[in-house]
């Protein structure tokens, strides 16, 4: 895993440690610009309070002289030409002398003036010595304190990484889960984590069992609905060549349809619960044939009703998909429209690259048009037709054949569907 826990704790880890020491780092800074600036004043301060008692003690007594500091007096009345040329212009008080590495303390009295100088390179010795190099130890501690933090946690989420790796691992059509069978999680797999990898197991297994269930129904719902439908259809073309009446024959006409449609609705389901990589069977065929096909059978759900069928063909586009397929769709936007129209006209227009079906029924407001697709969500649960799967059956076919679904429609003023293709 690319972005997995390994790598988010290290770069948490690495970045603890590159905060801590920019931290540090501004701390020293500070040290070597302001408190060590402070302590060297407060220093040369003292040892010029204690030289003006000596001196007031015993008027011989010399400045101070050692190996860090060095110490000048100048009386009053007395020439600044005995003073170091870099040491006779400066005024009371403390100054820091770049170019020569010097901090030196002018102190008047009444007397005269007292220049102390402290050599700034003893001074920066001694903060190495008891400034950086605590520090430095400091910052090799945390290191290493941060180094086996992070052993630490990635020895502990080593089983979630673990884990997770063998569960990335699965196929989704066939999640195969017997590497976390408790007999077979490795020494390291305790307490949660066990739990949790049984868990998904016996949660892996079930879903399996599930699919292959789903798979052994759908393949013998279909074997074994076929078997009356072909009885049906053999059947009713026996009766049609003996009717005698035209009810009879209208009636045989409508089992004879009826037939087909049931077919083509098993072909839709086995099309939907096969995996989404099994390219489902084509066929050329006339898109407008389809429809006329469905208009007909549409016109038995309008009998008594104040509505009319009309159906448009401004082209003839032949598709390479499957006609069953579009049975179904056609059948169910038709259904639809019949059922929720209880006056004035259905229209079907077939183009080149569509196919339209507007009616004039109650319509849909915006809330209720973002479910239309939901299964089993009814606009109008007061009709008495429908389960609320059509719309989403057209949706899930037209997507698995790459068509596209549209609706439009306005609150009492009736709905247009529109299945885009590519001829």
């Amino acid at each position: 895993m690319t972005h997995g826990l390994k790598r988010k704790i290290r770069i948490t880890f690495l970045i603890q440690a590159g905060l801590v020491s920019i931290a540090i780092c501004a701390a020293i800074f500070l040290i070597s610009a302001v408190v060590k600036h402070s302590l060297v004043n407060a220093m040369l301060k003292e040892e010029a309070e204690h030289y003006w008692e000596l001196y007031g003690a015993s008027g011989v007594q010399p400045p101070p002289n050692t190996r860090n500091l060095r110490g000048y007096l100048l009386l009053k009345g007395d020439s600044p030409l005995a003073l170091p040329e870099d040491l006779r212009d400066l005024s009371p008080g403390f100054h820091e002398l770049h170019g020569d590495g010097l901090m030196v303390l002018v102190d008047e009295r009444r007397l005269g003036r007292l220049y102390l100088v402290s050599l700034r390179s003893q001074v920066d010795q001694l903060a190495f010595w008891f400034g950086t190099v605590p520090i430095v130890l400091t910052l090799a501690v945390i290191y290493l304190v941060c180094w086996l933090t992070y052993k630490l946690s990635k020895r502990v989420l080593s089983p979630v990484n673990w884990l997770a790796q063998q569960v990335a691992q699965w196929d989704p059509r066939r999640p195969d889960a017997a590497a976390l069978s408790a007999e077979r999680l490795p020494g390291d797999v305790q307490g949660e984590i066990k739990t949790l990898a049984i868990t998904l197991h016996d949660l892996a297994q079930r879903v399996s069992t599930q699919i292959e269930r789903e798979r052994d129904f759908t393949r013998d719902a279909s074997h074994e609905l076929r078997t009356p439908l072909t009885v049906i259809r053999v059947a009713s073309d026996l009766a049609l060549a003996e009717a005698s009446t035209p009810r009879v024959v209208r009636s045989l006409h409508r089992i004879q349809r009826a037939g087909r449609e049931m077919e083509a609705v098993i072909d839709a389901f086995l099309i939907l619960a096969r995996d989404s990589d099994v390219e489902p069977q084509r066929d050329t065929f006339d898109l407008a044939e389809v429809v006329l096909d469905e208009a007909e059978s549409a016109r038995d759900m309008l009998i008594g009703k104040p509505i009319d069928l009309e159906v448009t063909c401004n082209a003839r586009p032949r598709l390479y998909a499957s006609s069953r397929v579009m049975h179904v769709v056609i059948s169910n936007l038709l259904r639809n429209a019949c059922a929720y129209t209880d006056e004035g006209r259905i229209d079907v227009i077939v183009d080149t690259d569509r196919v339209t079906v507007r009616d004039t029924g109650i319509g849909m407001t915006e809330d209720v048009m973002s479910r239309a697709f939901e299964p089993f969500y009814r606009a109008d649960e007061s009709r008495p037709h429908g389960t609320g799967l059509g719309l989403s059956i057209v949706s899930r076919l037209c997507a698995r054949f790459g068509w596209k679904v549209e609706l439009t429609s306005a609150l009492g003023q009736g709905t247009s569907a529109v299945i885009r293709f590519q001829p």
